[in-house]
């Protein structure tokens, strides 16, 4: 935490009573534009850059390495991530079978160490004080959020090849404002003249527990109450607009339930600053841990992993450990998903000297895009998984000699399905009528076979018994 000289240094520095010094001067910023030959007007400009085609080429030869590093980089979250989510999982196995459900009206001493559920309603004797602005508010956990109005700056690239390899890269910045609860630096931009970010208070975004919640007999923390999330809006009372005053300057207000510090915040301005609260009731939750004295800690189960679990309402147990378990699959799916993207993305950088060869005719380069595209994307579906199988191979040999089993007898049931099949063909074509492969004629029927070489052509009355049964056409 800041000091008070520190606080009002920052409050001298924003300036407040002459907020228009941050509103950007277009005259200035069009000067500045027209000086680095750029092209537009207001808070949207472009740079149009141009490279040869033997630029081109070592640039991509140079993301060769990048693709290497991205290749190499992903293969290694895609194993980790299926290490982490086995060893959680097993955690929660673990977990889920040691669990003891326990009366929160009293801590059992033989209970010590133990891995127990508690659920209940909660209280707390203290109110909780913001430490910063003064004043107190009755919950669980009181949870600050610090923004600031600020410049920032937003890329747009489009690219057109030429003739010849060559290549021409239009840039837009688009510059607008926003709230946000970081510091964005200004000093990065591209076109920073007129848009500088004045430094962000000295006060960050967080939570303060109450120090003496209780569930039951059981004394909670924030390890606990942070597992609660954000809470409801929490109205500043109107006490700490003198402490606000001192803290972010005389323009300083309660303003829509949190403090506000600037002219007006339906028209706000470069610099700022709005802090806005939400609260954690007290009300019925569920938590597990580890049973040390009279509160919970993280429960370390066999493969060193740690459990400790809050949730809202009276949950039991099994629910508690089903919803970690959904959690962690939705982790590991996330991961996933992010190491294949960036996997494709390096297999597309090592390929990318291949298209840009070629692109000294437009037309051939986006073929040769295209195919090292495929490429890239064929070669993750078939690296991925097999990273992934390694892992699952490595951390549950068991299942995935189980998964490697029933996948052999799948191949053999289908080469087995297709060789029947093969078989009834073979047997279809041998037993088919000896006409088949007749000639047909005129009016549908079948030309009687043709002789072969050194046979006597058939006569018509042996054509007539051939195609016709015996005693046909005879008189009776």
């Amino acid at each position: 935490m800041m000091s008070n000289n520190d606080n009002s240094s920052w409050n001298n520095n924003q300036n407040w009573q002459d907020n228009a010094n941050w509103q950007d001067s277009e005259g200035s910023q069009q000067q500045d534009a027209d000086a680095q030959g750029w092209q537009g007007a207001g808070d949207e400009y472009s740079e149009t850059s141009h490279r040869s085609w033997l630029q081109r080429l070592g640039d991509s030869i140079k993301g060769v390495l990048v693709g290497l590093i991205l290749v190499f980089g992903s293969g290694y979250l895609l194993f980790w991530n299926e290490g982490r989510a086995v060893q959680t999982a097993n955690a929660l196995y673990e977990g889920a079978g040691l669990v003891v459900s326990v009366d929160n009206a009293k801590v059992d001493p033989a209970n010590a160490g133990k891995l127990i559920h508690i659920a209940g309603p909660t209280s707390a004797q203290s109110a909780i004080t913001e430490p910063d602005f003064g004043f107190e508010a009755r919950g669980l956990r009181l949870v600050r959020k610090v923004e600031m109005y600020q410049w920032k700056e937003e890329r747009r690239t489009e690219t057109r090849q030429k003739l010849g390899g060559g290549e021409e890269t239009v840039t837009r910045y688009i510059y607008s404002r926003e709230w946000s609860d970081r510091a964005i630096n200004s000093s990065s931009f591209r076109q920073p003249g007129g848009r500088q970010n004045p430094s962000f208070p000295p006060y960050q975004s967080r939570g303060f527990g109450a120090g003496d919640a209780r569930l039951g007999a059981f004394s909670i923390d924030d390890r606990i109450l942070s597992r609660l999330g954000q809470g409801e809006t929490f109205d500043v009372p109107q006490s700490a607009i003198q402490r606000a005053r001192q803290r972010l300057g005389d323009r300083a207000r309660i303003e829509r339930g949190g403090i506000y510090a600037g002219f007006d915040p339906d028209n706000p301005q470069v610099g700022d600053v709005r802090i806005s609260y939400s609260l954690v009731p007290l009300q019925d939750i569920s938590a597990i841990g580890q049973q040390t004295n009279s509160s919970l800690s993280p429960y370390v189960t066999s493969n060193k992993r740690t459990v400790l679990l809050a949730e809202r309402g009276n949950q039991n147990a099994a629910a508690m450990f089903q919803h970690a378990q959904d959690e962690n699959r939705m982790i590991t799916w996330i991961l996933r998903v992010v190491g294949i993207v960036l996997m494709f993305a390096g297999f597309a950088l090592i390929l990318a000297p291949i298209s840009t060869l070629a692109s000294v005719i437009p037309i051939l380069g986006d073929i040769a895009g295209f195919g090292t595209s495929l490429i890239a994307m064929l070669a993750t579906a078939v690296v991925a998984p097999l990273i992934i199988a390694i892992a699952w191979l490595f951390h549950r040999p068991l299942v995935s000699a189980a998964a490697i089993a029933a996948a052999v007898v799948i191949i053999m049931l289908i080469r087995h399905w297709g060789r029947q099949r093969a078989a009834q063909k073979a047997a279809q074509a041998q037993v088919a009528p000896s006409f088949a492969g007749a000639a047909p004629q005129q009016g549908g029927g079948f030309m009687p076979p043709r002789p072969q070489a050194g046979q006597q052509p058939m006569q018509p009355q042996q054509r007539r018994s051939t195609f016709l049964p015996p005693g046909f056409g005879k008189k009776k």
